[in-house]
């Protein structure tokens, strides 16, 4: 029996609900295949930070860096600024562990109906790849003249040839191993003068090495318009750490729903371990109820086995997803039915063991 060790992060909100279902989801698939798993809980969250002012222990990340995999629920809670908590836990194992790789699938599945008149199962499949450390996101910056009619703030954006070529080289292996064998890339270059102009020059000079992969680009705002009206053209799209994050919500809110996307922050290498999430976050509205929908946690407990090589084990619970949700006989609110937490996780368990 391989057994790997998991460090799991319930974190804030419904975090702490649908996290133990993924677990449980996890324990059964593990009965199947004959994997093992030894977790390793932490209660790092804003209600930590409330209580000692740190989001995870001083040494969080040498603690982390002991596991397989991170298995993270969610982190933000009203008490305590966004920017706060984010960059407390989330954005320092994120870059930390060079997880500079975040990836989202987007697919349309039977039975979820899609805010998109006449889309059907087949015509929405995707995967955004975001570049996860750098760009817009940087630490460089800072307020002048606070509290006075004079204040300014500035933040600066850091693109490196490293980092971009990465996640492009990425992306292009990634569409590589498609049947459409095709990229889109994200830009603004007609707007943003330095760093965008740059992100084009360097997918020109990656597409080289790619010449069997199609390829396009998009200026942000009309690739969103498009996302909407036309998503079946994307079979790969590779964006910036702002607008990666920004197209990574909106692949699955025109899929359906937000509550059932899940994401995986990749060190490709494997030389840190990597950490997978729902993309709903905390919900604090519905936190507390027991009727958060557990399907974003499953799917990225998927994604963690495929990165960890349980190639068979990932694919059966992605098929026992999509039959739970072809069925439609189980719903939580998110979706229009009545099912709880449990009750889903348990369908899903059935799934599998079925």
């Amino acid at each position: 029996m391989k057994t790997y060790k998991i460090a799991v992060i319930p974190g804030d909100g419904i975090g702490k609900e649908v996290v133990p279902e993924g677990v449980a989801v996890l324990e059964a698939l593990g009965r199947r295949f004959d994997i093992g798993f030894e977790w390793g809980e932490f209660d790092w969250n804003c209600e930590r930070y409330l209580e000692t002012g740190r989001m995870m222990a001083e040494d969080g990340i040498e603690q982390l860096s002991a596991f397989d995999a991170i298995y993270l629920g969610a982190v933000g809670w009203p008490e305590v600024p966004d920017h706060v908590s984010l960059w407390g836990l989330l954005i320092p194992i994120r870059r930390c562990f060079q997880q500079y790789i975040n990836l989202r699938p987007v697919k349309l599945f039977e039975g979820v109906p899609t805010p998109l008149a006449g889309r059907k199962p087949g015509d929405i499949d995707f995967i955004c790849v975001r570049e996860n450390n750098e760009g817009e996101y940087s630490e460089i910056g800072g307020r002048l003249y606070r509290d006075s009619a004079e204040e300014m703030a500035v933040q600066q954006s850091v693109f490196t040839r490293k980092g971009t070529d990465q996640v492009l080289r990425y992306a292009f292996d990634q569409a590589r191993a498609r049947p459409k064998k095709h990229l889109t890339s994200a830009t603004k270059s007609n707007g943003i003068i330095h760093t965008m102009p740059f992100w084009d020059e360097r997918v020109v000079e990656v597409a080289k090495d790619y010449p069997d992969v199609r390829w396009d680009k998009y200026h942000i705002d009309i690739l969103t318009a498009h996302f909407v009206a036309h998503p079946d053209w994307f079979d790969v799209v590779v964006g910036s750490n702002l607008f990666g994050d920004i197209l990574s919500d909106l692949g699955p809110a025109v899929a359906g729903t937000i509550g059932i996307a899940p994401s995986a922050n990749i060190n490709p290498e494997g030389d840190y371990p990597s950490m997978f999430e729902p993309v709903h976050g905390s919900a604090p509205d519905i936190a507390g109820k027991g009727i958060a929908n557990p399907i974003g946690q499953v799917w990225s407990a998927a994604m963690m086995l495929d990165h960890l090589g349980e190639d068979e084990a990932a694919a059966t619970l992605e098929n026992a997803i999509e039959r739970v949700l072809a069925d439609g006989g189980t719903r939580t609110c998110d979706m229009g039915g009545t099912a709880n937490t449990r009750e889903m996780g348990e369908v899903l368990i059935q799934a599998i063991t079925d």
